[in-house]
């Protein structure tokens, strides 16, 4: 058989495989017939793929009666259906999230199930650039150490941080959170663990975790804007992440609204960020200069406070949050203008405050001019953050586990006959 062909042969076999596992996430367990009805296969080619993965360790066989296909097996003649369901006990996977001055790492197993989770406090911003990766291991090993006798094999690592990664997601190009630029935390790590490890932009898992939990929402074209410190974005065009040429995130945050405005933590001035990331509606709240960024981690109880404020009639809390809504309103007129309305998912801690900037944000989607007016666009809130990044993490790790099962496999009887 001519290379190319074998070459698509397993092509075909590895997505076939993909849809499979991809069916057991979204339920599990199911049989062999409601996986063959589920996914489009042939029975013949979901027992052969089934039967391997039972083989191996990713598939174990369910309790009698736990898939859906049992009600109907009491009426049926013949042999029985039997559920299939993931081995939690099969692969483990690192989730890690690094945002400013705070490291976070859980540890799933192959069914999805978190194990555990950890969060550390971090001086991020006077964190060594050779610490960093390092850091991040020490975390992650301890965790992995603690949980060795119960959990599977370490498998696959992704990093979700504020930010832009390289598009091969092995480095953090540039963060707020670090003064340091391209740090290779995702060769390091995986260096040193000998597993895949990926680095993520964090509102691109966000993104990922609506598109895989909410897909009746957001299944094909949407936006996902992390309202907090800083402004972020992730988004989907026609069912696929949208990312950059060199870069992983779509930078809504440092488009420029007004230019030569309010400095902005990137350093130009003017950008949305400057006026709707928290440190912008601070600064615009206190009557703080414009061309200083506030050295301050703003925690939510402070961001809420000042929302209190607003809701209270302060005048210029009030104008803060006015300000805020006028640049994420003009810039997804922009971003409408390009691609068309979309759904948008407000996410973070910001999106409590929503109530305040939605006004102006609706106010600046249906201006009037040369072009087309954007009214009554589809908007939603989501203000955890955190596990909405945790999530989509998951989902990004788990994925990619599933695509290269054949590969990890071969890897570990290699080490097993080692």
């Amino acid at each position: 058989m001519p290379a190319s062909e074998i070459s698509r042969s397993d092509d075909l076999r590895r997505e076939n495989q993909r849809r499979i596992l991809a069916a057991l996430r979204v339920s599990s367990p199911q049989s062999r017939t409601e996986l063959s009805a589920e996914t489009g296969l042939s029975a013949s080619t979901v027992t052969t793929i089934t039967s391997a993965l039972l083989e191996r360790g990713f598939l174990v066989e369910a309790a009698q009666g736990a898939s859906a296909d049992a009600a109907q097996q009491q009426s049926r003649r013949g042999r029985p259906q039997v559920a299939l369901a993931l081995n939690p006990a099969a692969a483990t996977i690192g989730a890690v999230t690094v945002t400013l001055n705070q490291l976070s790492v859980s540890l799933i197993d192959y069914s999805g199930n978190v194990i555990g989770e950890t969060r550390v406090r971090v001086d991020t911003q006077h964190l060594a650039r050779e610490a960093f990766s390092g850091r991040l291991a020490t975390l992650l090993q301890g965790f992995v150490d603690a949980n060795r006798s119960t959990a599977g094999p370490l498998s696959q690592i992704v990093v979700a941080v504020q930010g832009a990664s390289d598009s091969a997601g092995t480095s953090l190009q540039w963060s707020p959170i670090t003064p340091h630029r391209e740090i290779a935390i995702g060769t390091e790590l995986q260096s040193h663990f000998g597993v895949p490890a990926q680095v993520e932009n964090d509102a691109n898992m966000m993104a990922s975790a609506l598109h895989a939990d909410e897909p009746w929402r957001f299944g094909d074209s949407f936006a996902t804007i992390l309202l907090s410190h800083g402004i972020g974005m992730g988004m989907y065009v026609k069912d696929r992440m949208f990312t950059g040429i060199l870069t992983s995130a779509a930078e809504f945050g440092h488009m420029c609204h007004l230019p030569g405005g309010s400095l902005c933590r990137c350093g130009r001035h003017g950008c949305i960020e400057a006026y709707a990331g928290d440190y912008g509606i601070w600064r615009n709240a206190t009557g703080s200069s414009a061309d200083t960024v506030p050295d301050q981690d703003f925690d939510p109880d402070t961001m809420a406070g000042l929302a209190r404020r607003a809701r209270a009639g302060d005048s210029k809390a009030c104008e803060a949050y006015r300000m805020a809504g006028e640049a994420i309103g003009h810039g997804l007129r922009s971003l409408f203008a390009l691609l068309d309305p979309m759904p948008v998912a407000f996410v973070g801690s910001g999106a409590s405050a929503f109530d305040l900037m939605e006004p102006m944000i609706r106010k600046s989607l249906g201006q009037r001019g040369v072009g087309l007016s954007y009214e009554d666009p589809r908007l939603y809130c989501y203000p955890n953050d955190f596990e909405l990044t945790r999530r989509g993490t998951i989902v990004t790790a788990l994925n990619a586990l599933d695509r290269n099962l054949q590969i990890v496999h071969e890897a570990r009887e290699l080490e097993n006959a080692g």
